[in-house]
């Protein structure tokens, strides 16, 4: 699919692997608009890259509305990138014997499952609406699992569950969306060196990467931009759920 001169939303566009596809985007032609809660580094990425800034919390419709009318502006919406999440790390029972925290699960699901597919049914209508290119393609969609959709470890009951679910969704999502030409393909990275484990000392993300089975090191946001965009620009890639770990196999803790 050709995406030069398209416009493009990225949730959770501000840091990461989210910043880091939306480098990639810009630099293939796309205009970007980064939604994201984070306004200081949406912000100045946006200006970076060419971009608009969209403050954005994906369980809010009318907040993601507003990053789709955005791209719309900027030209036809083609793309949609869901890197928007967060997690949570608590056991079932607690070694005290506490249960794990109700809200707290439901508000993983609400961020990571919701989010995600308010990204997706929204980026798709505006998507259905633009000319279609070759084969009657009109758009591509790609969203964040995880392994830990695979291989949960202990404490990740709602993380697990939410990018679980973001897995089991693709492909009747791609059976939807075939009727108005859009695709949709999901990444389920492993350790990713994001601003979340940058936060560790050196040798503890050494530690993480020597777990992988090869490379051993952690995965970089750009490699994660790569392959968001050859789903996006591959027109026969279609509901598919690719991991993306070095072979990785994640232990129960």
């Amino acid at each position: 699919m050709d995406i030069n001169g398209a416009s493009a939303i990225v949730t959770g566009g501000a840091s990461g692997m989210g910043a880091a596809t939306s480098r990639l985007l810009a630099e293939n032609g796309v205009k970007v608009v980064i939604a994201d809660l984070n306004a200081d580094k949406g912000e100045v990425l946006a200006k970076e890259i060419d971009g608009v800034f969209a403050p954005c919390n994906v369980t809010e419709s009318d907040e993601v509305a507003a990053a789709v009318a955005a791209a719309k502006e900027l030209g036809p919406v083609r793309v949609c990138v869901n890197c928007a999440g967060i997690g949570w790390a608590q056991r079932t029972i607690g070694k005290d014997g506490t249960p794990h925290d109700i809200g707290a699960f439901n508000t993983v699901l609400q961020v990571n499952v919701v989010g995600t597919f308010n990204g997706i049914r929204l980026a798709a209508q505006a998507m259905a609406e633009t000319e279609p290119l070759a084969d009657n393609e009109r758009g591509a969609i790609v969203n964040t699992s995880s392994a830990a959709a695979f291989d949960g470890q202990i404490g990740q009951a709602s993380y697990s569950a939410s990018k679980g679910a973001i897995v089991g969704m693709t492909l009747p999502i791609a059976r939807d969306l075939a009727a108005v030409g859009v695709r949709i393909n999901t990444i389920a990275p492993g350790l990713v060196d994001t601003p979340l484990l940058g936060l560790l000392p050196d040798p503890q993300k050494k530690a993480l990467g020597e777990t992988v089975l090869f490379p051993k090191r952690l995965a970089t946001p750009e490699e994660f931009a790569h392959l968001a965009l050859e789903l996006i620009t591959n027109s026969y890639m279609n509901g598919e759920t690719i991991r993306m770990d070095g072979g990785i196999r994640m232990q129960p803790k």
